[in-house]
């Protein structure tokens, strides 16, 4: 028997032996809420426990098709009216959906993520800890936070760090957008189908009586190309991303003429310089720990982020007004230069503010 379970932003259905998830807010570009969060989590809890449940595979409907961008992250909106206001739902929202990230990697049944169009920020969260992570020609993924005085979160400490050689760093500090080759070379994805062919896998999972969860999981594997027409160039990304300091990467980038030094320049000049420093920290702390740990760090981070300088000091408040509240695109960040920026101010978004670790909000996870 098919069930079906329908909320305005979230789809969750079981036909035949598979639980389907729709991302449902295509004119936000599937930006995930609080409530979003609340109903991915509560379907895929609900079947964790369901015997008649074997996989889950996971979407992101389009304005006008059955499929679109996949999630372009959280909504920055509410976290900017919220910090503002201090609505204690903002502390919620990461919460809960730093659990989600952990429920979604340490999910005991196959979770099939289609990523189809932008895959950025939170919607890296729902789709990285996924047993197959699947790309096509339109996917645009990135981890873009420091653009708005953020930090790679939703577990990017652990998935940017295990990427090859200091492709992590490069990525977290840069925001740098990948498309399917790049996002398959670089271990962000494990297989690419053609977005046309997604409609067809969609119904054909719906109606193929399987035996099992890794047969669910094995017949999207097949269908789906693995090899890369291309290897990007790690040489001078390595060179350059594994220096000490961000500003030991600067004047590396300053003095080669190359087109690739100054494209990166070019982004590293428009990002923070605050949360420059502090990912570079973060992705090499994370490369040392597992899931769980480098969650419950990204969840004392986001909470310095909105609480070191409140309202509206916020470095991340301002870059999410310069970028989706105002669009002036011209955020006062600060400090303002990279030379500026102190250790003891890096050291601060690390710093637990429930003291003890059995009053942090993710204590038990994992």
């Amino acid at each position: 028997m098919n069930t079906t379970h329908t909320e305005t932003d979230v789809i969750a259905e079981r036909r035949g032996a598979v639980g389907f998830l729709t991302l449902n807010r295509p004119r936000a570009m599937n930006a995930l809420s609080l409530g979003m969060v609340r109903q991915l989590t509560s379907g895929l809890t609900a079947w964790r426990e369901d015997p008649d449940v074997l996989a889950v595979v996971i979407r992101g409907a389009g304005k006008d098709d059955a499929f679109g961008n996949f999630c372009a992250g959280g909504d920055i909106r509410f976290f900017h009216t919220a910090a503002l206001s201090g609505d204690p739902a903002l502390d919620d929202f990461f919460t809960e959906e730093y659990r989600l990230n952990h429920l979604i990697a340490t999910y005991p049944k196959p979770y099939i993520a289609l990523m189809d169009g932008v895959v950025m920020g939170g919607g890296m969260g729902i789709s990285q800890g996924a047993s197959l992570r699947v790309v096509t020609e339109r996917t645009r993924m990135a981890m873009p936070e420091t653009g708005i005085g953020l930090f790679p979160d939703v577990g990017g400490s652990y998935f940017l760090s295990r990427c090859p050689g200091r492709v992590g760093e490069y990525l977290g500090l840069t925001g740098l957008t990948l498309g399917p080759e790049e996002a398959l070379a670089w271990g962000l994805a494990d297989g690419q189908l053609g977005t046309s062919e997604l409609p067809v896998i969609w119904e054909t999972l719906a109606h193929t009586p399987f035996e099992s969860g890794a047969a669910v999981e094995s017949w999207v594997q097949s269908r789906c190309a693995h090899a890369t027409q291309r290897k990007p160039d790690r040489a001078e990304i390595d060179a350059v991303f594994g220096l000490s300091t961000v500003q030991d990467m600067v004047r590396s980038l300053e003095a080669s003429s190359g087109a690739w030094a100054t494209e990166t320049l070019t982004l590293l000049r428009k990002r923070s310089p605050l949360m420059l420093h502090v990912v570079l920290e973060q992705i090499r702390r994370g490369r040392e720990m597992g899931l769980a740990d480098a969650l419950r760090m990204e969840r004392v981070m986001v909470h310095q982020c909105f609480h070191l300088r409140p309202g509206a000091a916020s470095e991340t408040v301002e870059g999410i007004r310069a970028l989706a509240i105002d669009k002036d695109h011209r955020p006062r960040w600060y400090p303002s230069r990279l030379e500026d920026v102190q250790a003891s101010e890096v050291k601060a978004f690390f710093q637990n503010p429930w003291g003890d670790t059995a009053h942090h909000p993710l204590a038990h996870l994992g």
